[in-house]
């Protein structure tokens, strides 16, 4: 079984591959932890591009992102045309699609019984702390007076 900190140091590359995806207008993104299931990755990220330089683009914008964080990439399968590619980052593997091959691939139903990880919540940004206006004030009152 994996660590903590290092289970959530995967889902933070997690959040940051789906962001920089989303950025880049990837199709019908999903995340699935398959940490139950698999015993060679936690969790399987499966986008959908819209043609083949938009695949492209994708994957040279993961490349970047990973790279960003001096995550080591195990290994990129693609080939010209394919509709398919595999980004493997070991503790997480990036599918993407061209929409034909994604149905016909239909990895979402190979691996049906994984958590799906909501996309919304890993891209939504954490709201900044907010100080209560009560303490503004007596903090502006305090330096009046002193």
């Amino acid at each position: 079984m994996k660590s903590k900190s290092k289970k959530h140091a995967t889902l933070e590359l997690v959040k940051l591959c789906c962001r920089a995806l989303d950025d880049k207008k990837a199709g019908d993104l999903r995340v699935l932890d398959v940490s139950g299931q698999s015993s060679i990755t936690d969790y399987l990220i499966i986008a959908t591009a819209t043609s083949d330089p938009h695949l492209r683009a994708l994957r040279v914008e993961l490349e970047k992102v990973i790279d960003a964080t001096q995550t080591r990439i195990v290994g990129i399968e693609t080939s010209l045309e394919s509709g398919w590619t595999v980004v493997d980052v070991f503790d997480l593997m990036v599918h993407l699609f061209s929409a034909d091959r994604r149905a016909q691939y239909g990895l979402e139903n190979l691996w049906k019984d994984a958590v799906e990880v909501s996309v919304a919540k890993l891209l939504a940004v954490a709201k900044p702390k907010t100080v209560k206006k009560s303490a503004v004030v007596r903090r502006k009152n305090a330096i009046v007076q002193g």
